[in-house]
């Protein structure tokens, strides 16, 4: 049976609601395992951040030797056209506040092996995903945007859709260790919605999306 590693930030409700309490492996990481109708599902709540996104990937493909790495979670929507509840799959990431022009002349976002700084999302997954998902380019950074200006400045600058602050670190991560993702996002707060609307739609919007990430792992 195939082995997946899930990486949740802060929404691992929405797991306990569809899963039940799991099997906890008492590891060091507190990896919890759910078995889905296909597949082995490490899951690992990680807390929000790059830094904490990319080391609990990096467990997950060295302590489980998973065959691929499923985010699902929350976002903020840089645009009017997304509202809070609509299921997003990723298929380009920016991490925008990674920022070498200083040293290396080339602009903000732009990791040097990569051919442009939006960062390519495996289609091994992505192409799976139901056609009524909207495709996504996601900006990601350490940090929560709340404000409605800030966030048009990631649509205007760098072609985002969303934001959030995991997906470029698990991105990444994956792409070193040659393991591909999935990266499924349901906006929580829109374009002006802010931290009360984040609060309000975080449980439900997790939940509806964590059932198309399901959906598409136990079709492999």
């Amino acid at each position: 049976m195939r082995k997946v590693g899930l990486v949740v930030a802060v929404e691992d409700d929405a797991l306990r609601q569809r899963f039940g309490e799991g099997h906890p492996t008492k590891d060091k990481m507190g990896v919890i395992l759910y078995q889905t109708k296909n597949c082995q599902l490490y899951a690992v709540r990680c807390g929000a951040g790059e830094i904490y996104a990319a080391a609990a990937t990096q467990y997950l493909i060295d302590k489980y030797k998973v065959a691929a790495v499923l985010n699902y979670g929350v976002v903020g929507g840089c645009t009017d056209a997304l509202h809070p509840g609509e299921v997003c799959v990723v298929v380009k990431v920016v991490h925008y506040q990674y920022d070498l022009f200083a040293v290396d002349n080339v602009p903000a976002g732009r990791y040097l092996e990569y051919p442009d700084r939006l960062l390519p999302v495996s289609t091994a997954f992505t192409d799976l995903a139901s056609p009524e998902l909207h495709r996504v380019v996601c900006a990601s950074g350490d940090k929560f945007v709340g404000d409605a200006a800030e966030k048009l400045w990631l649509h205007n600058e760098f072609g985002a859709d969303i934001c959030d602050m995991e997906s470029a670190a698990i991105l990444l991560t994956c792409d070193r260790n040659r393991v591909p993702c999935l990266i499924i996002k349901a906006v929580a707060d829109s374009l002006s919605g802010g931290a009360a609307e984040y609060w309000r739609e975080k449980n439900q919007t997790a939940k509806s999306c964590l059932d198309y990430a399901v959906e598409v792992i136990d079709g492999l």
